[in-house]
């Protein structure tokens, strides 16, 4: 039965019993004051980071045009020869960018004949077409122009680039790159007072044209005349100097961009710590000397420690006999600026050039540094190849033979013939059909008799791929492989068996791209294939390069999500049997879009904006 309801003037007032809640109220409150805090201390966190992420993921968008030309009158080496120049200079101009930038380079070919520039290390993640080797992309022709876009993700280090067709190394167009870390990841070594570039490399007497004629007739005899540094030819006929402080230290980057020769470097009375090579930081070693070997990059730490004066810098090559006198042994100087005593004394002495004991193990001790961070955060070491399961194995002899009267490199007895329609092109377009034929040569073993061809290799996408470079020949051998870092995991004598596993080196492997295979011996390395397309492996070694050893690997994801590769780029060229599309008919005509630099600073500003509405969300709700 339901009670009347009294109205409010009339209503009886019974006393009640009220339980003490007051503790449980205070415990409600606190609990919703913690929850608000809460809230307020996510939020801010939320807020906080996101702006942190959208900071550490922008990448700075770097415009190059570079005009391409032949110039007669630098004389290198006081000669008549043509020398190619980017923007007038030689070498070519610095690249200077930081970990996930995008690289846009305007070439314009003023020659007279087909051009291509390679990214030697730049791994072009999931972009082959923009690699710019023969098998990736088409020449950019004599009086035209094309637009290379890539971006340096996941990468730092030391790296250079260089033409790739044509022997158009042997003239120049070479010049260096640096890849910088992001502010937020450590370098593990102080930060420098300075850095120098230093590119080194052997250099001709002769034309490149003359030269590849030379070869095409079969003519090995022809060898460089000279060794240049920045390219200046030895004190004091010319003078590379560089200019240091006491008592600081600088970062010095060298690459040997030349053709032919190893090259063992040294700094008279000043020792070099050796910090990184090819985008990878490797366990600090204090070193007199150093072989660096074609195609290859190393960063050292110099710290100026000796009494103010100047120095010799040297590079010598390997296995050939110089006399000190040799304008083969590039000279030049380390100057400290307040000097007034010249260099003086013999030139400091280096290894024996013919003591491949001394490279060897120098070449064994250059390990990968486990704890430090590189591109990304986590410490390099995070990676490893102690328990991974191979999925392929590459054994790839490179050697001399004669085929149809004609003397060529070879891979297992396999000369490359460069096909006039690019791989990577037919490859897209007609699955290659008519442009090569996939696995037609064998890839760990010889074929039966020396033969020329297009040699195209099946790579297992995601799997882990071991190579064995094995060197038949009587010199140092460079291999290179694009696309990819490879884990170095073992030097070896005479022939390779899969016993010699169990001699690698699967704790701290470094990782770079191109590694030295010393005569009569091999060479194992690690590759993992996570990069799908079209990837060129190659001997650095300009004469075997052009005669024929190289392949191509084919790592190929059917997925066409642009995700896992990228798809052809708007300004595509096309050449041999794949023929261009039909042209678009032309859009309707809009307002202009704001300038480029109108539009960076309208980024820059709403990057601001962003950043200041964070930190004063972050200010209120504290």
């Amino acid at each position: 039965m339901h009670s009347r309801l009294l109205p409010p003037q009339s209503r009886a007032r019974t006393p009640e019993v009220r339980p003490n809640l007051g503790p449980f109220v205070n415990l409600k409150i606190n609990l919703i004051n913690m929850a608000l805090v809460d809230h307020h201390l996510w939020l801010i966190f939320y807020v906080t980071f996101t702006t942190l992420l959208l900071v550490l993921v922008n990448a700075d968008d770097i415009y190059l045009e570079w005009q391409v030309n032949v110039d007669t009158s630098i004389k290198p080496v006081s000669v008549d020869q043509p020398v190619i120049t980017i923007n007038g200079m030689f070498p070519g101009p610095l690249i200077n960018a930081t970990t996930n930038d995008i690289i846009h380079v305007n070439v314009f070919n003023n020659m007279d004949e087909p051009l291509l520039i390679t990214w030697n290390g730049i791994q072009q993640r999931l972009n082959s077409w923009q690699d710019g080797v023969s098998g990736t992309n088409c020449p950019i022709q004599p009086a035209s122009n094309w637009t290379y876009e890539f971006t340096v993700k996941d990468q730092i280090g030391t790296f250079s680039y260089f033409p790739s067709i044509n022997y158009h190394k042997a003239g120049g167009a070479f010049g260096p790159i640096r890849v910088n870390n992001r502010v937020v990841i450590p370098t593990p070594f102080p930060t420098p007072h300075d850095e120098f570039d230093l590119l080194i490399g052997d250099w001709y007497n002769e034309s490149f044209k003359d030269i590849r004629s030379s070869l095409k007739k079969s003519n090995l005899d022809i060898l460089p005349k000279s060794m240049l540094l920045n390219g200046r030819s030895r004190y004091p006929q010319s003078n590379q100097t560089i200019v240091v402080e006491e008592d600081e230290t600088y970062l010095i980057r060298i690459s040997n961009v030349g053709t032919k020769w190893s090259i063992n470097f040294r700094i008279q009375n000043h020792q070099m710590l050796l910090v990184e090579t090819e985008g990878s930081y490797t366990s600090q070693m204090m070193l007199d000397s150093i072989d660096i070997h074609v195609g290859q990059s190393y960063s050292v730490l110099v710290t100026m420690n000796q009494p103010e004066a100047d120095y010799y810098i040297v590079a010598s090559p390997k296995m050939v006999n110089t006399p000190e006198s040799s304008n083969l042994i590039g000279v030049g100087v380390l100057h400290y600026e307040a000097s007034t005593t010249p260099v003086q004394g013999p030139l400091p002495a280096g290894p024996d050039p013919f003591d491949l004991n001394f490279s060897v193990n120098q070449a064994k001790s250059i390990r990968w540094n486990l704890t430090a961070g590189a591109a990304r955060p986590n410490p390099q070491g995070t990676f490893n190849v102690s328990n991974v399961t191979l999925s392929q194995t590459f054994i790839l002899q490179g050697s001399l033979a004669e085929i149809n009267r004609s003397i060529r490199y070879t891979i297992n007895n396999v000369s490359y013939r460069v096909p006039n329609t690019a791989l990577k092109l037919a490859d897209y377009y007609k699955n290659g059909t008519g442009t090569y034929q996939l696995d037609e040569y064998p890839n760990n073993s010889s074929n039966p008799i020396a033969v020329d061809g297009t040699f195209v290799v099946s790579g297992t996408h995601n799997g882990w791929l071991e190579i064995v470079f094995k060197n038949n020949l009587k010199a140092i051998d460079t291999w290179h492989l694009d696309g990819f870092g490879f884990y170095v995991v073992g030097f070896g004598d005479g022939e390779w068996t899969p016993g010699m596993r169990a001699t690698y080196n699967l704790y701290d492997p470094v990782v770079r791209s191109t590694t030295q295979v010393y005569p009569g011996g091999w060479t194992a390395v690690y590759a993992y294939l996570d990069n799908p397309g079209m990837w060129n492996l190659r001997s650095q070694v300009l004469n075997h390069w052009y005669l024929g050893q190289e392949l191509y690997i084919r790592v190929y994801d059917p997925d066409p999500n642009p995700a896992k590769e990228r798809q052809p780029p708007s300004n595509l060229l096309y050449c041999g049997s794949v023929i261009p599309p039909p042209a678009p008919p032309k859009p309707t005509p809009v307002p202009p879009a704001p300038s480029s630099h109108a539009t960076k600073l309208l980024i820059n500003i709403n990057w601001f904006c962003v950043l200041f509405i964070s930190i004063s969300i972050s200010c209120v709700l504290l």
